[in-house]
């Protein structure tokens, strides 16, 4: 049966993360042909109509049940695999959309991996792919590991533009890339909120040195000192233990410990579009936060203090009009976003993100419709990268043909209960390794 007459869309999404689990799921909803999505009411909605199995892979950044059930998106079915299970599922189940939610190196496994299963296969998924936010390095490499998909979203008008320049820099085919916007950007505009909340967005891996997060931890519990009548809320991604989609050595909840805080402080979790709705003012060094935040037209601030540097990412709002220090925020600065900025990042707080995911659903309307899709064909392959590729398709357990290696880790049948504890077990001795042994080994290197 033709996919445009089923009455339901079946749609796959292998993330690796909470952050992509999110965008994943929430971009299926998005991009959905419209016979089969209704009005989303709210960015955690995903469609009745739409059939949705979510898959994880299996890895450093797996999240936990805390994880997903903070970010709020229920799926039909929902499973842990490795690289290697999920490709046996694929070649064997129908689905109309596949949605990539990896790092770029996951994905392209993932479409040379899909190449292999789907040979001689006369139907096969729309492959789509993109990034989970704010892209401010390694846009080639990410861009080319990305490429084979039949859609590669690009989160705003600018990300486009660069994004079929680098394809067609290189000589690869640019027509998969489609502007769409940040699948997660909604809830209600600002309105002015007693007491005044300020809302610091945390970021895992930015800035990294224990000096540097120690700063801001400090500037921010200053300003919480300075204006006893303001909220001050510490907005943090994961608990300790727990990682996101980058590694977190120095969690600032351990840095907190060590402070006397003052009585108008507070650590909060939770849904971003949540707190923001109390917010007065969202300050960050680089987080997608920001865009999330000008959305809504909350007051928005990116800090210049430790620099405007790309190892930072707060370079990417350069013309924003939302750079700004703490010196500056304490005295009652608060930035004007440039509105030309804003309508090039994707962001838009007039009312015209409803369309933002029309052509998206167009182009996936029209494959659907095609009925037998031409096979997945990425720009690297044994002949472009033949030093690169290999590498990058090892760390998948596959082979330089797309195929399992010998030996792949798969469990052909749901993990027991003593395999599921040894695998938590091995999670829990990498992230004390990454968030407290590495740090001392690396002091130590320093003396």
């Amino acid at each position: 049966m033709p996919a445009s007459t089923a009455k339901s869309l079946r749609v796959a999404v292998l993330a690796d993360s909470d952050t992509r689990w999110k965008w994943g799921a929430l971009t299926a909803s998005r991009i959905s042909p419209t016979e089969f999505t209704k009005p989303i009411e709210s960015p955690e909605t995903v469609d009745s109509d739409i059939r949705l199995d979510g898959f994880l892979l299996r890895g450093r950044a797996t999240p936990t049940a805390r994880q997903l059930a903070e970010v709020g998106i229920r799926a039909d079915s929902l499973r842990e695999v490795t690289a290697v299970e999920f490709l046996r599922e694929m070649a064997k189940e129908t689905y109309d959309v596949l949605v990539l939610a990896l790092v770029g190196g996951g994905v392209q496994a993932m479409l040379h991996g899909l190449a292999h299963a789907w040979q001689g296969r006369t139907r096969r998924p729309v492959v789509v792919t993109g990034y989970v936010g704010v892209v401010y390095e390694k846009l080639a490499d990410g861009l080319l590991l990305r490429h084979g998909a039949d859609l590669v979203l690009a989160n705003s008008r600018q990300d486009a533009e660069r994004f079929r320049a680098v394809y067609e820099g290189v000589g690869a085919d640019a027509s998969s890339v489609t502007e769409v916007a940040l699948p997660f950007l909604g809830g209600a505009p600002y309105e002015k909120k007693d007491p005044y909340t300020v809302v610091f967005a945390a970021q895992p891996s930015v800035p990294e040195s224990r000096k540097d997060r120690t700063y801001l931890l400090d500037r921010l519990i200053q300003h919480a000192r300075l204006r006893p009548e303001r909220e001050v809320l510490l907005k943090l991604r994961s608990k300790p233990g727990e990682h996101t989609t980058h590694i977190e050595e120095l969690p600032y909840q351990k840095l907190a410990q060590r402070q006397d805080l003052p009585a108008n402080f507070r650590l909060v979790y939770g849904n971003m579009g949540e707190v923001l709705d109390d917010a007065d003012l969202l300050v960050t060094v680089s987080s997608t936060a920001a865009l999330e935040s000008l959305h809504r037209r909350v007051p928005t601030v990116v800090l210049t203090d430790l620099g405007v540097r790309e190892a930072l990412g707060n370079h990417h709002f350069v013309g924003s009009g939302c750079l700004t220090s703490w010196d500056q925020l304490d005295a009652g600065h608060v930035p004007t976003p440039d509105a030309e900025w804003v309508a090039r990042q994707g962001v838009a707080p007039d009312g015209s993100y409803a369309t933002a995911f029309d052509e998206a659903r167009r182009r996936i309307t029209e494959l659907l419709a095609a009925g037998e899709l031409p096979p997945l064909s990425p720009y690297y392959n044994p002949v472009t990268a033949p030093g690169y590729l290999p590498g990058v398709l090892a760390r998948h357990h596959l082979a330089p043909d797309g195929s399992p290696l010998p030996g792949a880790p798969a469990a052909d049948k749901a993990a027991g209960p003593v395999r599921q504890i040894v695998r938590r077990a091995a999670r829990g001795a990498y992230r004390h390794g990454v968030q407290r042994v590495a740090p001392v080994i690396r002091r130590m290197g320093e003396l």
